[in-house]
């Protein structure tokens, strides 16, 4: 397969850049199916926004009341009506004992 330089035109700034021989290698042993998008300078100034922490959506805490215990709590999503909301607690408990059901079960069956 024989390769050239590509002269390609960014989506971002419509640059032409060129794609290299050197990067065709690259991208056909990384096996990577599209050609690049942007020229150098866009992509070095995109990077930096998608690593930053800003670029994550916040983590919402909303307050509840446990329907187990009632007591006040807050979780990190928000309730769905007619759902159960469990405060740390009693969702430990639960998940306790779910898995020892698990444990039991399997051990009847084997033994």
């Amino acid at each position: 397969m024989e390769f050239q330089d590509k002269v390609l035109q960014c989506v971002d700034c419509s640059a032409d850049f060129i794609f290299t021989v050197r990067d065709q290698k690259f991208f056909l042993e990384m096996q990577f199916k599209n050609q690049p998008k942007r020229c150098k300078n866009c992509k070095t100034k995109r990077v930096p926004i998608i690593n930053s922490p800003l670029h994550y959506k916040p983590r919402i805490e909303t307050r509840a009341t446990c329907s187990q215990c009632g007591k006040n709590t807050t979780v990190p999503f928000r309730p769905t009506q007619g759902r159960p909301v469990l405060c740390r607690d009693c969702f430990q408990g639960q998940r306790t004992a779910a898995s020892g059901l698990i444990k039991t079960s399997t051990l009847a069956r084997v033994g």
